[in-house]
């Protein structure tokens, strides 16, 4: 189970890097931090990280911009056909390009902009339900979703309960690399600055 621990690298470099670059939100997931686990020097509980929904909003918009795994391909176990009527057989491999699928502006408005608040539910219940895959969907989807996220919480949760995140590199600075896990040309840089 290789994505138990590439993805979720590649997941929280992102992140670190855009949390960074977005002080207002970086604020704001400390203030959720301080309210649901009460105090930064205490350790959030699994339940305080399942309540923490602006975080995960966060992650929701880190992955939709940087899916770790940005492609898959899948059999089909039935002839397909398309919207504008092109049949597809059964048995062909079928490749689905989930970078480009979470940066397709008829999904997502403004789709390279870092905006958490497009998950939220108000405005996430009227996206066609399909258009946003990080973990895959269906009977092949990631089983460790749940745990990738919690663990993404609970990793920046105890970073930004001890430091402030301050950019080096910038989404405009990155090269980002289609791979088997999406990463960049050089390793991503954050300053990391104590917060008490």
């Amino acid at each position: 189970m290789f994505e138990g621990h590439d993805t979720t690298a590649a997941a929280l470099s992102f992140s670190l890097m855009l949390i960074a670059c977005h002080k207002n939100v970086q604020d704001l997931i400390v203030a959720e931090i301080e309210a649901v686990a009460g105090d930064l020097h205490n350790k959030p509980t699994f339940n305080d990280l399942q309540q923490m929904k602006y975080l995960e909003r966060v992650l929701k918009e880190v992955l939709k911009l940087y899916p770790s795994v940005s492609f898959i391909s899948r059999k089909l176990g039935e002839e397909l056909v398309t919207a504008t009527g092109y049949k597809i057989p059964k048995d062909t491999m079928v490749h689905l390009h989930i970078y480009d699928l979470h940066h397709n502006p008829e999904f997502y408005p403004d789709p390279e902009t870092f905006d958490p608040d497009r998950f939220l539910p108000e405005i996430a219940k009227n996206r066609y339900p399909f258009a946003y895959l990080p973990f895959s969907a269906g009977p092949r989807n990631c089983i460790g979703q749940r745990f990738a996220m919690l663990e993404l919480k609970a990793a920046l949760c105890g970073i930004l309960s001890k430091y402030v995140l301050e950019p080096v590199d910038t989404p405009d600075t990155i090269t980002v690399v289609v791979d088997v896990v999406l990463r960049t040309k050089d390793e991503i840089k954050v300053k990391f600055l104590p917060r008490f």
